[in-house]
Parts: C-alpha cells; sequence; structure tokens
C-alpha cells in the first residue's frame, strides 16, 4: 500500500487539490470518507437504509446521499463529518444531484416513475413523471436542464429546470443508468447496461449522436481529457474510448464488480468504486494506469459523483 501511495502524491501532485471521496456503502450501511491525496480513509458516517446514490454540492459544503430502502435522502455536513437531516423520500431514492445553486436537490425514486425536486431551504418539493424506474440523475452546471436515465422505458428524459416539465425523451440503449455530461460539447453519455454500450445524446438537439461499444454490464460513465470510462460490472474492467469520435481506445482490468466513476478536477485521475471487491481505485487518465488503490466500507456503490473539493 505504501508504494501506492508514494506513486499517487508524486506523479499526480494531489495534495494541491486535496479532493475528497465520499463513497456510499451499501451492505456496511455508511459512507466513506476517502482523502485522495493519500488514498486513505479518513472517517466513517453512519448513513443505513442501504445508500447507494450520492452527490456533492458545488461549493462541497454539503453532500447528499440516498438510501432507497430509508427510504431517505440524508444531508451531510461534509466537513463536521456528519448527519444534519434526513429527507423522506418515497418510492427507492437513487440517483440524486445537487442544483449549480445549492438550493435544491433532485431524486430519482427508482421504484416508481417520478423525479423529485426538494428545496433545501424551504422544502417545497415539485415531481415530474419522466418513466419507469428513473435512476442516473445530473444537473447541467447552467441550470438549465436535469437529466435522468429512464432505466425500463430505455430513454434518457430532458426536464426543464424552470418550469419542471419533461422537455423531450430520447431514445437510448437498454436499462440505462450511469449517466455524465460534458458541458463543453453540451453532451449526454448514458451507461446502457443490456446492450452493453454507451449512449451519447446531444442535450439542445435532443437527439442521439451514436452509441460506443464497451464491456458487459456497464453501469457507471465519467469523463476526463477527451475520454470516457465505463465500468463494466460482469466483465471487471474499464473501457476506455474518445469521448469526440467515440473510438475504442482501451480496456482496463478491474476488480470485482466495478460500478462508478468520477473524475478528479484537474482531469488527470479518474476514481473507480470496486463494489464486491470493497475498494477504491484510482486511474491515471493519460497512463491509464492503476495509480492507487484503498479499502472502503463493504460494498461500495456511490452511484453519482461523488468526489468534493476542499480547497
Amino acid at each position: 500500500m505504501k508504494n501506492w501511495l508514494l506513486f499517487i502524491v508524486l506523479v499526480c501532485g494531489a495534495p494541491a487539490l486535496a479532493d475528497e471521496a465520499f463513497i456510499p456503502n451499501q451492505s456496511s450501511d455508511d459512507l466513506s470518507v476517502i482523502d485522495l491525496a493519500t488514498m486513505t480513509e479518513r472517517a466513517r458516517i453512519t448513513i443505513g437504509g442501504k445508500p447507494a446514490g450520492v452527490a456533492v454540492s458545488r461549493d462541497g459544503a454539503r453532500v447528499f446521499v440516498t438510501s432507497p430502502e430509508g427510504p431517505y435522502v440524508s444531508v451531510v455536513d461534509a466537513g463536521a463529518r456528519k448527519v444534519l437531516k434526513r429527507i423522506p423520500v418515497a418510492g427507492g431514492p437513487l440517483g440524486v444531484a445537487a442544483a449549480p445553486d445549492g438550493r435544491r436537490i433532485y431524486v430519482a425514486e427508482a421504484y416508481g416513475r417520478d423525479l423529485l425536486e426538494i428545496g433545501l431551504e424551504s422544502g417545497s418539493t415539485r415531481r415530474v413523471e419522466v418513466g419507469a424506474s428513473p435512476s442516473g440523475v445530473v444537473a447541467t452546471p447552467d441550470g438549465r436542464y436535469v437529466l435522468v436515465t429512464v432505466r425500463d422505458e430505455d430513454r434518457l428524459a430532458i426536464v426543464d429546470a424552470v418550469s419542471f416539465t419533461v422537455a423531450a425523451q430520447v431514445k437510448v440503449g437498454a436499462h440505462p443508468f450511469g449517466m455524465t455530461f460534458d458541458a463543453a460539447s453540451g453532451r449526454a453519455y448514458a451507461a446502457d447496461v443490456l446492450s452493453d454500450d454507451v449512449s451519447v445524446v446531444d442535450v439542445e438537439a435532443r437527439k442521439l449522436i451514436g452509441a460506443a461499444p464497451v464491456g458487459k454490464r456497464p453501469y457507471g460513465v465519467a469523463l476526463a481529457r477527451g475520454r470516457a470510462f465505463a465500468a463494466n460490472q460482469y466483465a471487471e474492467s474499464v473501457s476506455v474510448f474518445d469521448a469526440q469520435s467515440l473510438a475504442p481506445l482501451s480496456t482496463i482490468r478491474a476488480g470485482e464488480y466495478p460500478e462508478s466513476l468520477a473524475a478528479s478536477r484537474d482531469g488527470a485521475i479518474i476514481y473507480l468504486t470496486n463494489w464486491f471487491s470493497n475498494e477504491l481505485w484510482a486511474i491515471n487518465v493519460e497512463k491509464l494506469e492503476i495509480v492507487g488503490k484503498t479499502a472502503t466500507g463493504d460494498g461500495p456503490r456511490a452511484f453519482g459523483d461523488f468526489v468534493r473539493a476542499t480547497q
């Protein structure tokens, strides 16, 4: 382990960025806080309810964790490492995203059909029906849209964040789950679990651009430095492809049941959770090599954007 730590510190310069990862552990019912500069666990926070989804506020002050079996969303003070409150959410809360202004969160009710908006201070709510088993949620950085993967209907729902109505539904691959958005290109990338590909959608044009073939049972996707990374659970690998051309670049061996991915702020590292082997891995984006590993709690899901900037 010491060799891993030395390598990631020297090569990546992580201490200057001081990122942290907040990893929901579904089986141990808690939240691991990982110092990404040293790849060590700094805290463990009890959550309950089989936590799965996670989002971090833009200012890094709060972390939101969904518990499908709670059912509730925990609001965590990131600095104090404590749960501030739990917000009841019926219908199996799974995917979650924080609005760019920090005033609202968006929650997918995976056991139902709705996307829920929750005002963090007012407690007000709005909901919109997007389709059967909504899963992944992303709020675009400009605050205009909330994107939702609709797993059981093979669609990506584009929700107008102001009117909170469905602006469009785009057909994608089979059982879309994890998702990410590239603000520069306006593209959404959705991991299609049953068709073994990643669908790419032009959000403004409301159309499917194409699909990149990846490994068996992709669940998560992330972007860094013009490259896209997909976590393939059954293949126990990470597929890498060019984010613009969708041309395949490489395949990286992963741990048991790789689940979720997130990028460091500088795009130098992709972080990967391995659900069954209880680990967080660090992948060098340019060299496509594993440069760090650390243990988590039992069953790390971290479904969402789990990296927090502390400086």
